[in-house]
Parts: C-alpha cells; sequence; structure tokens
C-alpha cells in the first residue's frame, strides 16, 4: 500500500443475508459511505458473498464477489468461509487486497493481508460452561491477531479492555447512528400501543414486558416488531395466552424498513428490556422520532440513550410497568433532550472513523515490509 493512499479493504460478507436487525443496519448504513470515502481517498472496498447473497442493496462501486461459503452452522462457515476468503486473496480479479474485514467469530487465519474485527457485543461471553469458555478462547485469539478492533459502543470497548489484555489503541469505537431513520409527525390515536423493536430472542428479554402488562392491566397494548429467532416468538405466545394478555399483543414480524417511520410514529412510547446490548439503536431511532423512551438498565442501553429516559431493573416486571407508566407522562423538554441526544450519533462520521481505522490498520503492514 502506497502512503497516502486509503487501503484495498475486502468485508466478509457470509452473514450480510440475515434479517435486519442491528449487525445488518450497521453494514448497510457504513459500507456504502465507507465504500465512497475509500475511492475518493484512492482505495476501494469490496464484499465477499456466501452461499447467501447480501440482503441488502450495494452500490457499483463496491465489488461483490460470489463464494460458496456457508452462513451457518459454524462450523461450516469456519470451514467454507477461511477456504473461500484465501482463494480471494490469492488470485482477486484485479489489484490485491490490503485489508480483510470481519464481524463474526470464529474469524479465519488469513496470513495475506491484516485484518480488522468489529464486535458488536458480548452475549457469547454470557453463557454458561463450555460455550462461554469457546467463545472467549476464540474472541481472545482474534483480538490478539487483529490489527484493529473496532466496537460499536465505548460499553463494548470498556468490557473488551477489562477482560483481555490487548493495547487500548488497538480499539476503536464506531457507533450506530440512527439519521437513516425518516421522521414523521407523530399520529397518535386512542389505544396507541408501547412499541419495541428488534429480534425476538431471549437476551432482548421481551418476556418482562408481557409480565408488565399483566402487572398493570391500565397499560396501553404492546407491539413487537422484529424477526423470530428459534422458538421465542411460540414461546413469547404461550406466555402471554397464560398470563392472560395475549388479546394486548400483537407480533408484528419482521418488517421492511419503509414501514418503521409510521410505526415509530403511532407508538405511544419505546421500551427496551434487553439483558444484553452493545448498542441499541432503537433507543436513538425513538428519540429521533420524538417517541418517549423506557430502558431496561443495561450499560450499553444507557450509555446510548443518555441521562434521563426512565429505567428499570432488565428482570423486575414491576419497575418495568414503572418506567413505561414515566415514559408515557414524559415533557416536551425531556423529548427535545432525547432528539438532541440521538443527533451525536451520524453514519458519516461513523463511516469516516470506520475508513481511519482501516487505513491505520493496513499502515501497519506496510510499515513492516
Amino acid at each position: 500500500m502506497s502512503a497516502g493512499r486509503a487501503p484495498r479493504v475486502l468485508v466478509l460478507g457470509t452473514l450480510l443475508g440475515q434479517p435486519m436487525g442491528g449487525v445488518r443496519r450497521h453494514n448497510a448504513e457504513l459500507l456504502p459511505r465507507a465504500a465512497e470515502i475509500l475511492e475518493a481517498r484512492g482505495g476501494s472496498l469490496a464484499v465477499m458473498e456466501g452461499r447467501e447473497p447480501v440482503a441488502f442493496p450495494l452500490p457499483a462501486r463496491i465489488q461483490r464477489i460470489p463464494t460458496d461459503a456457508a452462513a451457518h452452522p459454524v462450523l461450516a462457515r469456519f470451514a467454507t468461509e477461511g477456504r473461500a476468503a484465501r482463494q480471494v486473496l490469492a488470485s482477486p480479479p484485479g489489484a490485491p487486497f490490503d485489508l480483510v474485514h470481519t464481524a463474526h467469530l470464529p474469524a479465519p487465519r488469513l496470513a495475506a493481508a491484516p485484518f480488522t474485527i468489529t464486535v458488536h457485543d458480548l452475549r457469547h461471553l454470557e453463557a454458561s460452561g463450555l460455550r462461554r469458555s469457546a467463545a472467549g478462547a476464540l474472541l481472545l485469539r482474534a483480538l490478539r491477531r487483529a490489527a484493529r478492533t473496532i466496537t460499536v459502543s465505548e460499553t463494548v470497548r470498556s468490557a473488551i479492555l477489562e477482560r483481555f489484555r490487548i493495547g487500548a489503541e488497538r480499539v476503536v469505537v464506531v457507533p450506530n447512528a440512527a439519521d437513516h431513520l425518516a421522521v414523521r409527525p407523530r399520529a397518535l390515536s386512542a389505544g396507541a400501543p408501547i412499541l419495541c423493536v428488534g429480534h425476538l430472542e431471549p437476551r432482548k428479554n421481551l418476556e418482562v414486558l408481557l409480565r408488565a402488562l399483566a402487572i398493570d392491566p391500565g397499560l396501553p397494548p404492546l407491539e413487537l416488531a422484529g424477526a423470530g429467532k428459534g422458538s421465542e416468538e411460540e414461546r413469547l405466545r404461550a406466555l402471554a395466552r397464560e398470563l392472560g394478555v395475549d388479546g394486548r399483543v400483537r407480533f408484528l414480524g419482521a418488517l421492511a424498513d419503509a414501514e418503521l417511520p409510521d410505526l415509530y410514529a403511532r407508538a405511544a412510547c419505546v421500551a427496551l428490556p434487553s439483558r444484553i446490548e452493545g448498542f441499541g439503536i432503537p433507543a436513538i431511532e425513538a428519540q429521533r422520532a420524538r417517541v418517549p423512551l423506557a430502558i431496561a438498565r443495561t450499560p450499553a442501553l444507557l450509555e446510548v440513550a443518555g441521562p434521563g429516559a426512565p429505567s428499570f431493573a432488565p428482570e423486575d416486571p414491576a419497575e418495568c410497568a414503572r418506567a413505561i407508566r414515566a415514559a408515557l407522562a414524559t415533557t416536551d423538554a425531556a423529548i427535545e433532550r432525547g432528539v438532541e441526544n440521538a443527533a451525536r450519533y451520524s453514519w458519516d462520521a461513523s463511516a469516516l472513523a470506520l475508513v481511519d481505522a482501516w487505513t491505520a490498520s493496513a499502515a501497519l503492514r506496510s510499515r513492516s515490509r
């Protein structure tokens, strides 16, 4: 890589065929912006696709490289993704790549180029037994080999530095944002719902919202917007029936981007009860859309939402109900403070930070030659 030129970056996109969520949003917003910046600085961006192609549009300036890498199961991905990446690096169409970027474990061993890794959260380290040990070992190896580790929040960065012995200068925060969301005028009607946006999965802790409804019959109905993972939707539906609140809960399933602005506009409030988060994009989406917000006292949600949002212990449905009540009574001044907080985050600024991290990482290899 010549001095002053941005790197030619290969992104491993084997998992970018997944449904909308924080990881997909992160890539859908950042990759096109990063490609534009790289091109202006003399670099380029390519995405190595797996058997499932990237599930969101990519501009023509991003080269798409199809491969047979499998997204699932993990062992198949480890075997096929590493092999495919090595083949791409050995015989690329055009110029060779200066840097490889990935955002998932296990990270393949690629001697041909330095790599960076984005860590979105540390959910796998909260598992028990062998799974936790294996996840910790895989992450430690990746962190030690990576030229830079990129996190989406200071919460994740601090946790990595606390748990693993790597230099602080090698861990960079590139936050998510919410300025992708078109803001609609508020359109509340009788029975406006509590809204929760995100995948239906155990770490999202949606059970506490159902129990809050059962404790407080006067709360508005609840809408859960997100794709179910595994059997979690069936479990939640059964629990809603058991608690007698099934008539007050709607499962909306996965929604298209175009549906989100209206969804926020008609919500009485947004409630986010996650036990584990790396960032929490819906928190600042809600603030940007001027929707009252109640959050679990999860470190990343507290960081991202800023001070002032009503909060609750993730395992306490009574406190959750009270926090939702407090959110419903949010003042106009507090809403405006939330708008100002959400404006701290920008996809354009994050794309610049990402390209700067890539450039610094690729330069390490150039200086060592």
